[in-house]
This record gives C-alpha cells, structure tokens and sequence, in this order.
C-alpha cells in the first residue's frame, strides 16, 4: 500500500500543506470545522485542482484521473443509490468496471460477509439503521480493493455507542487488510481510539502531528492546546501498587487513584471538564477528592472556568454557567474535587504508550 506524500499543497483555507502518510498507517486527521480536512481528502483522491503535489510512493499522481489513483472514498454523506438494494450498491463500481458478472457476485458476496451484512443484501438504503448504511458505504468504497481509504466524518451522524462500536470494527478491519487510512474527525475522543498518529490541522495549517499520547501530553502549538482542551497536565513522582487492579501516583501532594496494569507511570492529564468543583463535600467513597482553593475565575460566553490551587498544584476546572450560578464561587473560597476516575489519561514514558482509564 503507498506511501503519501503532500508536499506544499494550497487550495481554499489550505496554505503550503506538507503531510506524510506512512504505507499502511491508520492516520486521522483532526481539527474543527472548516479547518481544512476534507478539501486535504478531495486533493488526494484528484476531485479538485490544487497547487503543490501529491505523490504515491515518491511517485506524483497530480494528472492521474481519480478513477486511476486506486483510491476507496466513504464521504460523510455516504450517497448511496436509494433505488439500488445493498448488493446492487455494492456492486455499482464493479459494473463500471465492466467486471464480468461472476466475478462481481463473489466480490459482492465476500464484502457482505466481511461486513457482516449478509442478512441485508436485498434491502434498500431506506430500511437501514445508520450503522448498517455506513457498512454498507464502506463496503461499497472497498469494491474495488483500494490501496488508499479516504473517511470523512463516517460516524458524526450516529449515536455515541453505535459510533464507538464501528470505530473499534474500523480499526480491526484497517489492521486485516493494511489499506494505507486516512481518517478526517472533529472529535478526539475518535482520534485517540483509532489512530497510529495525529495530524491536528487548524485554518489549513498541520499543528503537529505526532502520536495520540505526544500529541494529547506535548502539545507543540496554542491552537492544538486550545483544540484538545487544554489538559491539566500531573507529574508523577511516585507509583505504588495497591493491588487488586489499582495503583496510588503522588502528584504534586496529591495521591491519585488510577488502575494498575504493571507499568510506571510518568504523567496523568485530565481534561477541565472532567474535574467537578463543589462548594461542599460531595457524598460517596474518598477516592480522588480533594480539598482546593479557586485562586481565578474566567466568565466567557461559553464556559465558566475555575483556577483551583490543590496540594502543590494548579488545576484548570470548567463548567457550564447554570452550574455556577447555582454556586457561592469566589476567588479564595475553599472547594471540594473529585476527579473523575474514568477520564484519567496516562503516559508511559519507557514505552512511549498512552491509555484512556
């Protein structure tokens, strides 16, 4: 599978865009809206014209018709034909191809089951689940044994559990068959969860990119701090197994429960919105609560932000502003933490490895 090269690419909101997939990687690029994503996806596959260079393999394929570049395209929209069932949709490039019929019935019939729809070859786009449309696309984008798959935002329009499933068949499904994958999100949850590496693309620029726990612990630009939430970021300076699956991390004067699975912790990093401000003692087991004090508040139109000074550290707490109406927060006011246990990040320095809790 190829190697990706963009090398000085302009077009709308990008400028001098240098990027590089590596041959059978899983790539996700990620940033907000209008950032610049999918005008990179249209580049690739030859939709759109554009200034700079795309090579496959060191080799440019800038006048290479897009039905030449051997490239699967799962748009956000999908498109399917709702007049076509799911195996003529499936079929639909094979016949353009003028593949003979035989042929087109075992691609059909191995793409079904490799999607595990089988059961819904003979109905139309209009009686599917949003999952089962979204298999259904990828395995009408695969037809054609692709060495590159372009997704653009393949699961922003379902629910949260359906979105987490399909992403984990993704990424089973990438690690099967090797297709060098990039993959366009908004969301870092998706991006951490799938990702060989991180391509953090804001107003057409590459941030940085670098692996999901360099990328989350090391941010190397503002925008990229600013677009992952700008994490509180812990020291560890000690590790001590309790058994039974946990483990106790001393940061900063504050012994931190997390679970154990063996190895030496570095850092822990937790998003301001998973830490939960109270004015009193939350009821419930004392684990990872501690007592603060709010040294600032920030008010924007959006959030409510809280500087707390707990043990030996500063910590960045949000919430919404309904929430902090209903409180009595004042700068110098002690307050009560907890910090959610789940949403604990962790970085493993000796292994270069990154697990969500």
């Amino acid at each position: 599978m190829p190697f990706i090269r963009l090398k000085n690419i302009s077009k709308y909101v990008c400028h001098n865009v240098n990027l590089e997939v590596f041959d059978k990687e899983f790539l996700v690029l990620l940033g907000s809206n209008a950032a610049g994503k999918s005008t990179l996806l249209n580049i690739i596959a030859g939709l759109i014209t554009y200034e700079g260079s795309v090579l496959f393999d060191g080799i440019p394929v800038d006048q290479l018709l897009p039905s030449k570049r051997k490239i699967g395209y799962l748009f956000q929209n999908l498109y399917l034909f709702p007049h076509l069932n799911v195996t003529s949709n499936i079929a639909y490039s094979l016949k353009i191809q003028k593949w003979p019929q035989h042929d087109v019935n075992a691609r059909v019939e191995e793409l079904l089951r490799m999607m595990k729809i089988k059961h819904l070859a003979s109905r139309y786009p209009m009686k599917l689940s949003g999952g089962e449309k979204q298999r259904v696309a990828l395995a009408r984008a695969l037809a054609l044994s692709p060495k590159i798959l372009l997704l653009d935002e393949p699961l922003s329009s379902l629910d949260v559990q359906t979105s987490k499933y399909l992403r984990m068949e993704l990424k089973q499904l990438h690690s099967r068959l090797g297709i060098t994958t990039i993959y366009v999100t908004h969301n870092l949850t998706e991006a951490e969860e799938i990702a060989d590496r991180i391509a953090v693309i804001e107003s057409g620029h590459i941030e940085q990119v670098g692996k999901p726990e360099d990328v989350f612990f090391y941010p190397e630009s503002k925008k990229v701090a600013d677009f992952i939430g700008t994490p509180n970021i812990l020291d560890c300076l000690y590790c001590n197994s309790l058994g039974k699956g946990v483990m106790e991390v001393g940061c900063g004067g504050l012994p931190i429960i997390i679970p154990d699975d063996g190895n030496k912790v570095k850092k822990i990093a937790l998003l301001p919105r998973d830490i939960y401000v109270s004015e009193s003692k939350p009821p419930g087991p004392d684990v990872n609560r501690f007592k603060g004090i709010i040294t600032d508040i920030d008010v924007d139109d959006s959030m409510v932000r809280l500087n707390v000074e707990a043990g030996e550290n500063h910590l960045l707490a949000e919430m919404p502003h309904h929430i902090y109406h209903d409180m009595d927060f004042v700068v110098g006011k002690d307050v009560f933490l907890i910090l959610k246990l789940r949403s604990i990040k962790v970085y493993r320095d000796e292994e270069r490895r990154w697990k969500n809790l």
